[in-house]
């Protein structure tokens, strides 16, 4: 029988929820536009590796951001799939960052990113297995260890399959959820890409998904490809606004979940922050359509090993 990890003990505890609203990704050119404006947007997302210094105007600028708005941080290098033992420094700056400005949520990505001492710049695929399993529930604990809270694994955008997977990647995920009592973050722009670009039905992966452990979504723009027989690919690039293919797995995802905290996505070719605020507040009207009295406290109460 599966004992419980100290960090699952952790997760045991209640955390401070971002509100079940419409988000976006915090870029420095729009910062000026934010003062100005004071947005009506849920919150704001920033990704850990961009705020590693110990001061200067970065750090300036999130702390104004962060008295008026809630917080999430988003890790990218942990390589929390990686075969090697996570970076304790890199760790010890995720955790100085946590503890500097109190974020709703902490998230990183199914994924590796690191080999011996090079960083390298993309999220990689892992193949689904034990011993896959076991590394990412082992990082995971360790890493929920040293935050002293609960994580969000983001699933991956792939663009490859192994043949020595013997999980999907959802009963992957909720072997991880189950083993560790970490939280889900569900990209549904990957979802699509994935679909695509591995010829399933995006549909059935939404269908399928364990959303009473989702406590934040993420929609992006992807860019458009062909692979090396011309066939479709999607690359996740968060380059473009949300296309309708997304916008319609969204809404699909919030029937099942109803609302649920939701963050726009797009760091390149970024756009002015009209175009930025647009995005956001479509998915703030589709949020508001499933709003329902009791939508903000669903996440802290599910039980932790819950399927919905």
């Amino acid at each position: 029988m599966w004992a419980p990890s100290a960090s699952e003990r952790i997760c045991e505890r209640r955390n401070p929820a971002l509100p079940a609203r419409a988000g976006v990704g915090f870029k420095d050119a729009h910062f000026t536009a934010i003062e100005e404006s004071a947005p009506a947007v849920g919150f704001f997302e920033v990704h850990a590796e961009n705020f590693m210094g110990a001061g200067g105007p970065p750090h300036a600028r999130l702390t104004r951001l962060r008295r008026d708005y809630p917080l999430s941080i988003h890790g990218v290098g942990l390589s929390i799939g990686g075969a090697q033992a996570l970076d304790r420094a890199h760790l010890g700056r995720v955790k100085s960052l946590v503890e500097r400005y109190e974020p709703a949520v902490f998230s990183e990505h199914l994924a590796w990113s690191t080999r011996a001492t090079s960083f390298l710049n993309d999220l990689l695929p892992l193949p689904y297995n034990e011993t896959t399993l076991k590394r990412v529930v082992a990082h995971v604990d360790e890493v929920q260890e040293a935050l002293g809270r609960r994580i969000l694994l983001e699933n991956p955008a792939t663009y490859l399959r192994f043949e020595s997977s013997i999980y999907s990647e959802i009963d992957f995920l909720g072997e991880v959820v189950h083993r560790t009592g970490c939280g889900l973050l569900l990209d549904v722009n990957n979802t699509y890409v994935c679909a695509v670009n591995h010829g399933f039905v995006a549909e059935d992966y939404i269908d399928a998904f364990q959303m009473r452990q989702v406590e934040e979504i993420h929609l992006a723009g992807y860019a458009e490809d062909m692979d090396e027989v011309r066939g479709r690919l999607r690359i996740d690039a968060h380059c473009a606004p949300v296309s309708v293919a997304v916008w319609r797995l969204y809404e699909r995802a919030l029937s099942r979940r109803g609302s649920v905290a939701t963050l726009i996505e797009w760091d390149n070719d970024v756009p002015a922050w009209p175009i930025l605020m647009a995005e956001a507040m479509r998915a703030e009207n589709l949020l508001e359509r499933r709003r329902l009295p009791g939508d903000d406290d669903l996440r802290s109460e599910a039980p932790h090993g819950a399927v919905a």
